[in-house]
Parts: structure tokens; C-alpha cells; sequence
């Protein structure tokens, strides 16, 4: 009866089933990504430089996408009305994320991941207290190693 060939989803049931983890991690990723560019040293064997630089940006590059999508759709799919009218600054937020992550594929800047990263956790912050959660920042216990905001549980 149908001929799908791909179909993808999160999820528009909708499932109820929201956490900006999994955008806090990619930016992180990306920082890291960064990071391990940053201190490559092509040596002797230029094909094995050439080779990580490759999984370096592609990974890059991935989770600056997959921020991305992470954060559209609780933006898209979460968000309601009234919790525009109690965030206003969601928009702004929402979009500063769109166009960092565009920069961070763009860019080796880790002052622009970081900017990324910031953004993330605001979104964070404004996410967990329209579900009324209290939120703490801390440490992320992996490489990089930097601030994520984080829900007291």
C-alpha cells in the first residue's frame, strides 16, 4: 500500500518525551572536535593526519547538525504559546543556537563552539523551568570538560 523508502521522526505523536541532553552533548562534541584539531600534528605520516582531520571535521560537523535538530524540535514541538509569553527571549535563543552551530561547520573557532555551548544551556535553563525543575551547572564529567546546565532530580 505504501512505498516509503525513509521515514523519520521525534515524534509528533507527540510522545511528551523532551530533554536537551542530547543538544548539550553535541555541543560539547563539537568543542572537542575543536579541540582535537587544534592539537593534530601532521608528523610523518600525512596520510594518518589527513585521515583523523577527516573524522575530526565530519564528526564536527555532524553534531553541529545534530544540536541543531535537537533543539528544532523541542523548540517546535515543545514549546507552546504560553511559555513564549513567560520566555520571550526563547526565539532569540533558539535562533543564536541555529547560527552558531552553522558557524561552528563553518569554523574551527572554539570561542564560537563555546558561544554554542552557552546558548544551549540557556535554552536548557528556560526548558527544565517551564517543566518546573530546579537546574544546577556543572562540570561535564567527559572530555571537554565544561559547564552544562543539568536538572536537580
Amino acid at each position: 500500500m505504501f512505498n516509503f523508502e525513509t521515514v523519520k521522526a521525534h515524534c509528533d505523536v507527540p510522545c511528551g518525551i523532551y530533554d536537551t541532553n542530547a543538544a548539550q552533548n553535541a555541543a560539547l562534541s563539537v568543542i572537542r572536535m575543536i579541540d582535537l584539531i587544534a592539537a593534530a600534528e601532521k608528523g610523518d605520516d600525512e596520510a594518518a593526519y589527513l585521515n583523523s582531520m577527516a573524522r575530526y571535521i565530519s564528526v564536527k560537523e555532524s553534531e553541529a547538525v545534530k544540536c541543531k535538530e535537537e533543539i528544532r524540535i523541542i523548540w517546535g514541538d515543545f514549546i507552546k504559546p504560553p511559555h513564549i509569553e513567560a520566555h520571550p527571549e526563547i526565539h532569540t535563543v533558539a535562533h543564536n543556537i541555529m547560527m552558531l552551530a552553522g558557524a561552528a561547520k563553518q569554523h574551527t573557532s572554539r570561542d564560537k563552539a563555546m558561544a554554542l555551548l552557552a546558548e544551549v544551556n540557556k535554552f536548557a535553563e528556560i526548558f527544565w523551568g517551564i517543566k518546573g525543575v530546579e537546574t544546577k551547572v556543572v562540570k561535564a564529567p567527559y572530555m571537554p570538560g565544561e559547564d552544562i546546565v543539568i536538572p536537580v532530580l
